[in-house]
């Protein structure tokens, strides 16, 4: 198929030099073969060339491992997102061995994001719960049955009323053990739910931004109203999420 642009003022082309890129592919005019101007003030490109894909390249800091320590060098990290932050995190601090909780915001696009700009779903970042915890005391494989017991793994960007690409499920390791422990707890969860397919992401855990101090142990302090709710360990009592 050829192309004609005769409306176009006549053009000097440098050669070896232009390059028309679209998406994720370039094009250069040497890749055509001869003639491709044909005249003056008529431009005339054959559909014949070989698309060279352009390298991906990443150098969003955000996207950066999250390199930082437990507070104890005797204890790991863990981090998961399983809907809003509040209750999963309140889950967490009452596993024995569980020795210290945190909750922000991980896995976007954006630095130094905070609630109010993850809240518009265009950072791409998720509600996580950081997790410091004794692995002699508290196998990661506990922290990962917690998490499919507390949400929904089938449901997209959602868990119950609260709907958005921050409350999507994912478990997010530290070290090649996890991902294994987590992957192969995943396809355990799918031979249970059979047909409902888990939509869980499994990822490196990249850095992590601590959420505003009034979201951390938000329902131990009693969240709005006062009325705090027990981070004993062992406690069974139901966990009410509120605002």
């Amino acid at each position: 198929m050829v192309k004609y642009m005769d409306t176009f003022e006549p053009l000097t082309f440098p050669k070896s030099s232009i390059h028309i890129q679209h998406s994720l592919f370039i094009f250069s005019f040497n890749q055509f073969k001869p003639p491709y101007i044909t005249s003056q003030n008529s431009i005339h490109i054959f559909n014949q060339f070989k698309p060279i894909k352009m390298a991906e390249s990443n150098n969003n800091p955000a996207h950066d491992p999250d390199t930082e320590n437990p507070i104890n060098p005797a204890l790991e990290l863990a981090q998961f997102g399983a809907g809003c932050f509040w209750g999963v995190e309140l889950a967490f601090q009452r596993v024995p061995g569980v020795v210290k909780t945190e909750v922000g915001y991980s896995q976007g696009d954006v630095l130094d994001p905070n609630y109010k700009l993850v809240c518009t779903g265009t950072t791409n970042h998720v509600e996580v719960v950081r997790v410091h915890f004794d692995p002699t005391a508290c196998p990661y494989s506990n922290l990962l049955d917690l998490f499919w017991s507390r949400h929904d793994p089938t449901t997209v960007n959602r868990q119950a009323g609260d709907v958005g690409t921050q409350y999507r499920s994912g478990i997010y390791y530290y070290n090649e053990t996890q991902a294994r422990l987590a992957q192969e707890s995943k396809e355990a969860k799918q031979l249970e739910l059979k047909d409902k397919k888990i939509v869980t992401e499994i990822l490196p855990a990249k850095r992590f931004y601590r959420a505003e101090e009034y979201h951390q142990q938000y329902l131990e302090k009693g969240g709005r109203n006062g009325a705090g709710q027990s981070a004993a360990k062992g406690c069974n009592d139901p966990i009410r999420c509120y605002g």
